[in-house]
């Protein structure tokens, strides 16, 4: 028996081998590593992607029809990888450059104006960004809220705070629109800006946003220097899994390793919210973009044309909200998906010529056109082929499994390793399928209504503060990922009951093994389905700070366990009632408190007037608090996902 497997798993034994020995010491940061890694794995890859073209059914069949849409969708998704792997060996770091810009920046003290975008949001979530853009540390700023949902509210809340207000009359274009209507309003005044800062409703700025971002545009050819977005709340699956503590939130991967890697090729791109941009270049292209509803990516299409760069500075300037339920988080991706494919079909596509497009962006739009396009789709295809050979008796892969675990085992193990370690743990690939089974048929969808028709569509704007006190359960997602388990399940119940011939010979023994993970992925995505209570109120963040708390003629160090833009939680027991009065002293921030809770071994205090909120606020949102997750322990997120299941 071990003579007879010995042959086949002999090149995943020497690639799980080889990679072992390296990459504990491997240099991520060196470039001649990460290339000579990468290459690795991609020979890997693409050795097995050949393979699979020797595996095609015989033509005139239903298995050719099925096959070839399958090895399709998999070469597809094989070239956009190979793409994003390519662009992975190198990646940028632009705070020396920061350093070395500043002084600079403080003698030329160029005008910049803070737009923050609202339509919907609730008071409390524009409260704290309204307070964090008043409190740059950077001479020379104003704030400007753009309301699209024209509230009185709004108005006098932004007289209240000391900034400007502005509103339209209608909401066309959504937020390009509402973003060209005040660069309209700012191009008229006696002082127009000379950069304009773009903060989403939900973004809270840090003191040094400003100063930071505009010291990069010391070089005149940078139109845009775009910021990571950084979470204060778990994801849906985050928090429906119950692993938000030991997981990061799914864009930490895009952020901190991909669009780094992009700027190393000139190949970063705006994403909205958290961006700085040139005014003049601006008004150049006639505002931002509106033939897509994903203006900044387009805004970065159309710089190009003009030679003008999108830059990265990897550093976290800002705090927002992530998408709180599975149907936000839904329409945000679709959208995405959709202002990509309008951009692809537009006249400043990759496969337009005469548009002024650099080839490296071309190659770079063709590889985020791919992930959208191909890679959800092949997921999908993962999640049926073994019911349909299992049901239907439909083999897509014609080959032995000897042949396929010889060719599919290496290029697995190579590719999971690699993009760990290029990842420094910020990605788990079990969980990664899951966030693309949540919304792969919509996202096929999506790029099927838009290939044949880009515009036309209504522009969902993504929900934000979103709260309910009990479980939410989403019965139409729950039911599809069921009916896919069903499928599965009964396709192993026929081959186990009722036909074994196929277990070992002709790709079943791979098959089942096949349809056993995907078990595992509908079971986790079920369990995201039946959404967690939320409370929306503030985020509080865990902390180990030490207060000095006066309660009466009483003085003492307590340790402060949370907190938040509202008040703290402490440990200690007291004997004062609740509603009492005390006074609270942590570093430079003192303030008049009352009792709001306690218990035998812990208590908390609530602040008492707005102006302590405020300074607690910006304390709150500042970057002391809410570290990512930089690296995953597998063993952690599992033992999550386990008690989560067995509530």
């Amino acid at each position: 028996m071990f003579n007879h497997w010995s042959e086949p798993i002999a090149p995943a034994l020497m690639a799980a081998g080889l990679l072992c020995v390296i990459l504990p010491w491997a240099n991520r940061k060196n470039p001649f590593v990460r290339a000579t890694l990468v290459s690795f794995a991609l020979i890997l890859a693409w050795n097995y992607l050949l393979w699979r073209f020797t595996t095609l059914p015989k033509f005139d069949s239903v298995d050719a029809f099925f096959g070839t849409i399958f090895l399709g969708a998999e070469l597809l998704t094989g070239i956009g990888g190979t793409i994003t792997w390519i662009l992975m060996t190198r990646s940028s770091s632009r705070s020396a450059a920061v350093a070395g810009n500043m002084p600079w920046l403080m003698q030329a003290r160029p005008i910049v104006d803070i737009l923050i975008c609202t339509y919907n949001e609730d008071r409390a979530i524009l409260n704290r960004t309204i307070i964090g853009a008043m409190r740059m540390n950077y001479p020379n700023f104003r704030v400007w809220v753009l309301d699209d949902g024209r509230r009185d509210w709004l108005r006098d809340l932004c007289v209240q705070k000391g900034c400007h207000y502005l509103t339209r009359p209608d909401n066309s274009h959504a937020k390009a629109g509402n973003i060209n209507h005040a660069l309209a309003h700012l191009a008229g005044l006696s002082t127009p800006p000379d950069f304009i800062a773009v903060l989403d409703a939900d973004f809270v700025p840090f003191s040094d946003f400003v100063s930071r971002t505009l010291s990069l545009f010391k070089d005149q050819a940078v139109g845009v220097v775009q910021t990571p977005q950084h979470f204060v709340n778990p994801d849906p699956i985050q928090s429906n899994l119950a692993i938000s503590e030991v997981f990061p939130d799914e864009q930490r991967f895009f952020f901190d390793i991909i669009l780094p890697s992009k700027d190393a090729w000139g190949l970063a791109f705006c994403c909205g919210t958290s961006s700085v941009i040139r005014f003049s270049a601006l008004r150049e292209i006639g505002g931002f973009p509106t033939d897509s509803v994903t203006e900044d990516f387009l805004l970065t299409v159309r710089f190009h044309e003009r030679g003008y760069r999108t830059i990265y500075l990897n550093e976290k300037l800002s705090v927002g909200l992530a998408p709180e339920g599975i149907r936000e988080y839904a329409v945000q991706r679709t959208r995405w998906c959709q202002g990509l494919i309008q951009i692809c079909r537009g006249r400043s596509g990759p496969f337009r010529f005469g548009n002024g497009l650099p080839l490296s962006l071309r190659i770079g739009l063709i590889e985020t056109l791919l992930y959208w396009a191909a890679s959800f789709f092949f997921r999908m295809c993962c999640m049926l082929v073994p019911a349909l050979f299992f049901l239907f008796d439909i083999r897509v892969v014609h080959a032995s499994i000897s042949d396929a675990v010889a060719h599919f085992a290496p290029m697995v193990i190579a590719q999971v390793a690699v993009t760990t370690w290029l990842g420094g743990g910020r990605m788990l690939p079990l969980i990664s399928d899951v966030y693309q089974m949540l919304i792969a048929p919509e996202i096929v969808r999506v790029v099927a209504l838009t290939v044949i028709r880009p515009h036309g569509h209504r522009f969902n704007v993504t929900a934000k503060g979103i709260h309910h006190a009990g479980l939410n359960v989403q019965w139409r997602l729950l039911f599809r990922f069921l009916a896919l388990a069903a499928m599965t399940i009964l396709g192993l119940v026929k081959i186990f009951a009722f036909d074994h011939s196929d277990l070992i010979e002709d790709g079943g023994a791979l098959n089942v093994f096949w349809a056993w993970y995907n078990l595992l992925v509908l079971t986790i995505c079920c369990l995201v389905c039946i959404e967690q209570p939320r409370r929306r109120l503030d985020e509080r963040f865990a902390t180990h700070e030490k207060a000095i708390i006066r309660l009466g003629d009483e003085v003492r160090l307590c340790e402060v366990t949370d907190i938040s833009a509202s008040g703290m939680r402490l440990l200690g027991a007291i004997s004062d009632p609740v509603g009492s009065p005390a006074n609270v002293i942590m570093g430079d921030f003192e303030s008049q408190a009352i009792i709001a809770r306690k218990s035998d071994n812990e208590f908390a205090l609530s602040l008492v007037d707005n102006e302590a909120r405020e300074a607690m606020t910006r304390r709150v949102y500042s970057e002391r608090y809410g570290k990512p997750i930089d690296q995953i322990s597998a063993s952690q997120v599992f033992a999550g996902i386990l008690q989560r299941l067995a509530r």
